[in-house]
């Protein structure tokens, strides 16, 4: 056979942009992946804690999106990509099982599924592009960035400690300022932005499908907690803030942007350049400010009622606060404009912080919910000039 065999040809086609039954398969893993990570902040509601946690959710979304690029580009419905998929699905699964003891016994499992992600999928395109050498050499970069952080991953699963946060905090800085720096190698130079090409419309719907993950994790919180309690009136006021609140960021994000960022991207001169701050970068904070809500919801409904301590001020504020932080970086990447309304809903749920020393985890759970709300529906039916696109 040739490379030119049909059968054997790896590259997808960039009009082919619907996303295939084994990348959802792929992305059902990350389900558990996020609930790890929820429960873990849970058990883990101090300053070094939330560090710690901060560090594996960073982790397990660069695992996920490395990927969604990689499908960007690689065609899951050939025979070897689903192999390799189906490979990462198994290795994630790993990945994903050692977060609760990440800091405890199983820190090399987490660590060595990581790095197996990273570095094998390099390799694989590596090995797999031979008629897209651009493309073969960013990933050859890519690897070597990966390599690097790869020793301080594995050192820091072995030892102990805050040793390990140190070590993986390093690691992570590397990983995660890779793409930005081009995957800069001396004497070789980086990747330019015209040679990450991608299909804007398969890389939007991945991302709009992990905070999918992520929103349906936090409507798991919300409905698991509530059915182990009673039903009097503060639990079912508080069941109510946190779905609405759900709802709200749900609406935020679905309602029209991410349809409008999907075709700005596609009509780019530098998609990838769009895709790496917008899809890569901006949905960090989105996906961590689900996480903190869910987080927020748990807290409020096991105690809607007395004094809302740090941990539920925090999180009951600064999760939707971190979301819409995010939207702002998001629509600033893909429109060039900071949407003033959700940068005034995140001031003003930052500045509600002093409240919550003097209100229970209920009413704060509402006050929460009615500013994400009211920029729910302003961002909806508040008309506006549309903005346009920029190539960034």
């Amino acid at each position: 056979m040739t490379r030119r065999d049909s059968r054997w040809t790896v590259l997808r086609q960039q009009e082919s942009s619907q996303v295939t039954h084994i990348e959802l398969f792929f992305d059902v893993v990350y389900v558990l992946a996020v609930t790890q990570l929820t429960e873990l902040l849970l058990s883990r509601l101090t300053p070094l804690g939330t560090a710690q946690v901060a560090v594996l959710m960073l982790a397990v979304w660069w695992a996920w999106v490395d990927t969604a690029w990689i499908t960007n580009w690689f065609d899951p419905d050939r025979p070897v990509v689903r192999v390799m998929l189906i490979a990462l699905i198994g290795v994630s699964l790993v990945m994903s099982s050692a977060i609760p003891e990440a800091y405890g016994e199983r820190g090399l499992w987490f660590a060595g599924a990581y790095v197996t992600l990273e570095v094998g999928r390099c390799i694989f395109v590596v090995a797999t592009l031979g008629e897209q050498p651009s493309l073969r050499d960013n990933f050859r970069r890519m690897l070597i960035w990966r390599l690097t952080s790869a020793p301080l991953w594995l050192v820091g699963g072995v030892v102990h400690g805050p040793a390990r946060l140190g070590l993986w905090a390093a690691a992570l800085a590397i990983d995660t300022t890779a793409a930005v720096a081009g995957f800069y190698i001396p004497r070789v130079g980086r990747s330019r932005p015209a040679d990450w090409a991608i299909s804007g419309a398969h890389l939007a719907e991945r991302a709009r499908l992990f905070i999918i993950i992520a929103l349906g994790e936090s409507i798991l919180v919300t409905g698991s907690v509530f059915g182990d309690l009673a039903r009097d009136p503060p639990t079912l006021a508080t069941f109510a803030a946190t779905f609405l609140a759900t709802v709200a960021l749900w609406w935020i994000y679905f309602d029209r942007s991410a349809d409008a960022a999907q075709a700005v991207i596609d009509e780019s001169d530098e998609p990838g350049r769009l895709g790496r701050s917008a899809y890569t970068y901006s949905h960090i904070p989105m996906v961590a400010g689900i996480i903190v809500t869910a987080v927020g919801d748990d807290l409020a409904l096991k105690h809607p009622t007395g004094a809302a301590d740090t941990a539920v001020i925090a999180s009951v504020l600064g999760g939707p606060a971190l979301f819409l932080i995010g939207y702002v970086l998001f629509k600033k990447a893909i429109f060039g404009t900071r949407p003033k309304t959700h940068l005034t809903a995140a001031v003003v749920l930052l500045a509600l912080a002093p409240l919550g020393l003097v209100v229970d985890p209920l009413a704060l759970s509402w006050l929460a919910t009615l500013v994400v709300a009211a920029t729910a529906v302003r961002s909806t039916f508040v008309i506006a000039s549309r903005p346009r696109p920029t190539n960034r």
